[in-house]
């Protein structure tokens, strides 16, 4: 089950667009991954949160790979913030958080004898 800001954020970037920000280690940022991004995100407003959207089917993989990671927007560098914008439609000042990666909670596994009548 999806959770978090994928479906319902206030921007996306496409992949290629984004390219800047790989690899996320060497930033030079403060880069939130895992549960650390996961609690940052909790906190955002959706429409504060601007996510990586695949383009093709490499890329989704790709994404779908990656660790969740929330990247403050005012940790970037300014030639970075200024790519990304240009991929915008919205100042990208209006944005608090990148999010790269999907969140993903654990669902229940269901056997098939749960729905018989047997």
């Amino acid at each position: 089950m999806l959770k978090g800001h994928f479906q319902s954020a206030g921007a996306s970037i496409e992949h290629g667009d984004a390219s800047v920000l790989f690899p996320v280690e060497e930033l030079g940022a403060a880069v939130l991954q895992r549960r650390d991004a996961e609690l940052a995100l909790a906190d955002a407003d959706a429409e504060n949160v601007i996510i990586i959207a695949p383009t093709s089917l490499a890329s989704s993989y790709f994404l779908t790979q990656h660790p969740l990671t929330a990247i403050p927007i005012d940790e970037l560098a300014p030639g970075i913030r200024s790519t990304l914008a240009d991929a915008l439609d919205t100042p990208i000042e209006a944005f608090d958080l990148i999010q790269i990666g999907k969140w993903v909670t654990d669902s229940l596994d269901h056997s098939l004898a749960e729905y018989t009548d047997a």
